[in-house]
C-alpha cells in the first residue's frame, strides 16, 4: 500500500516548494480507492466549514467568497447586496435565486446567466425584463415565454405581483 500523506498536507499553494513536490507524487502514486477516499474527505472539509473569506459586510451567509453586504446567502462568490441566494456568482440585488451568474435584480430565479429584472424564471440567457419564463435566450418583455410590449409588460406584472405576494 501506498504512503500519502494527509489531506492537510496537500496544499501546494501554501506549502513549501519540497512539501509541495512530495505532496504531488504522492497524489500521483494514489489508486482509485485511496483517490476517492481523499475526495471524500476533501468534500467534506469544504462543507463543514461555513466561513466566508473575503466578504465584507455579509450577515448569516455561510459559504461565499468575496462577496458584499449580502444576507443569508449559501455558496455564493462575488456577489453584492443579494439575499438568500444559492450558489449565484457575480450577482447583484437577486433575492431567492440558486445557481444565477452575472444577473441583477433577479427574484426567485434559478440557473440564469447575464439577465435582470428576471422573477420566477428558469434557464434564462441574455434576458431582460422575463417573469415566469423558461428556456428563453437574448428576450425583453416576456411573461410566461410570451412577449409583451414595454407599457403593458409593466401593468400585467404588477398586477401578477400583488396577486402572487411578491415584493415590487
Amino acid at each position: 500500500m501506498t504512503s500519502v500523506l494527509p489531506a492537510s498536507r496537500v496544499r501546494p499553494t501554501s506549502a513549501a516548494p519540497d512539501e509541495a513536490a512530495a505532496a504531488r507524487t504522492a497524489v500521483a502514486a494514489l489508486g482509485r480507492r485511496e483517490f476517492l477516499e481523499r475526495l471524500a474527505g476533501l468534500v467534506r472539509a469544504a462543507g463543514s466549514d461555513a466561513a466566508n473569506p473575503g466578504s465584507y459586510g455579509c450577515s448569516d451567509c455561510e459559504r461565499c467568497a468575496d462577496c458584499m453586504f449580502c444576507k443569508g446567502c449559501d455558496g455564493c462568490h462575488q456577489c453584492t447586496h443579494c439575499t438568500r441566494c444559492q450558489l449565484c456568482n457575480n450577482c447583484s440585488h437577486c433575492v431567492d435565486c440558486k445557481n444565477c451568474h452575472a444577473c441583477a435584480y433577479c427574484l426567485r430565479s434559478e440557473n440564469c446567466s447575464a439577465s435582470a429584472y428576471l422573477v420566477l424564471s428558469r434557464n434564462l440567457a441574455d434576458c431582460t425584463y422575463c417573469f415566469g419564463c423558461v428556456g428563453l435566450s437574448r428576450k425583453d418583455f416576456h411573461i410566461l415565454n410570451i412577449p409583451f410590449g414595454r407599457t403593458e409588460y409593466f401593468a400585467i406584472t404588477k398586477r401578477l405581483r400583488g396577486e402572487l405576494d411578491l415584493p415590487g
